[in-house]
């Protein structure tokens, strides 16, 4: 990952709304969750959601698809564990501290 895509991921991140929108979709898995029902879920009208979540998709974070006539978001973790793993690159000066980076937990989806 290069600092651009880091700078753009974490950009996302950084708004309350967004974080508390990605961190539910974190925690619903890979099956994702329906936009009306993750509104409710992040306290949000549907075009506050709309609006978020489409930052999130547009960083990388969040995937969007179409189910009927339900959107259904979800996080993508391999774009999460990246950034992580860019964050910790040569944590500790490259020695194996402890830290459970994406690479060490074992985590792929």
């Amino acid at each position: 990952m290069n600092q651009g895509i880091a700078l753009k991921r974490l950009a996302a991140l950084s708004q309350a709304t967004r974080l508390k929108v990605f961190r539910l979709l974190v925690r619903a898995g890979a099956q994702g969750v329906a936009a009306g029902a993750l509104a409710s879920r992040a306290g949000v009208s549907a075009p506050a959601l709309s609006f978020h979540a489409k930052e999130l998709v547009a960083a990388g974070l969040v995937q969007s698809r179409q189910e009927g006539r339900y959107v259904i978001y979800s996080a993508d973790y391999a774009a999460m564990d990246g950034l992580l793993a860019y964050l910790t690159d040569n944590c500790c000066g490259g020695e194996d501290c402890g830290l459970p980076t994406p690479q060490r937990r074992g985590t792929s989806p």
